[in-house]
Parts: structure tokens; sequence; C-alpha cells
């Protein structure tokens, strides 16, 4: 199964937790560092990895340890 989340999306995700919004020079700034830096290139390939693996797979965890991972990637499931 291939996520439909775009790299617009996760810059948007990135923008919103962090109180920005997309258009700001901040998130602007965080685009143009994305864009040239392998390392967060490949931090966020490895992130979109897990969550394709976490879908296809449909991995079931307990409540409790979904809301220690939430909490502890400090997001909420609003």
């Amino acid at each position: 199964m291939k996520s439909n989340v775009t790299c617009k999306d996760v810059m948007k995700h990135v923008c919103e937790s962090l109180g920005e919004d997309l258009n700001s020079e901040h998130c602007r700034n965080i685009k143009l560092h994305l864009d040239d830096c392998p390392g967060c290139q490949n931090y966020f390939r490895t992130v979109e990895k897990t969550i394709d693996f976490y879908k296809e797979y449909n991995i079931k965890i307990t409540d409790e340890a979904h809301n220690r991972l939430m909490s502890k990637l400090g997001l909420s499931d609003e």
C-alpha cells in the first residue's frame, strides 16, 4: 500500500507542529534545508518507510503504547 502523503503534507505538518504558517520564512527555510541536506532527506525517507510498514502490516498496539509514542513524538490524535 503506497502512502498518499506528499512532501507538502509533511512540511505542512512540521510547520503546523511548530506553530508556523506554511508560507512563513521559517517554513521556507526548513524546506530549503531539506532540499540540500542528505541527512535530513534520509531521516524523512526512514520515517516514511516506517509509516508505510505500519500501514501495510496493520500493526496493533495497546492504547498505553500508542499514547506514549504520541507523547514522545509531541503529537496528538486530534
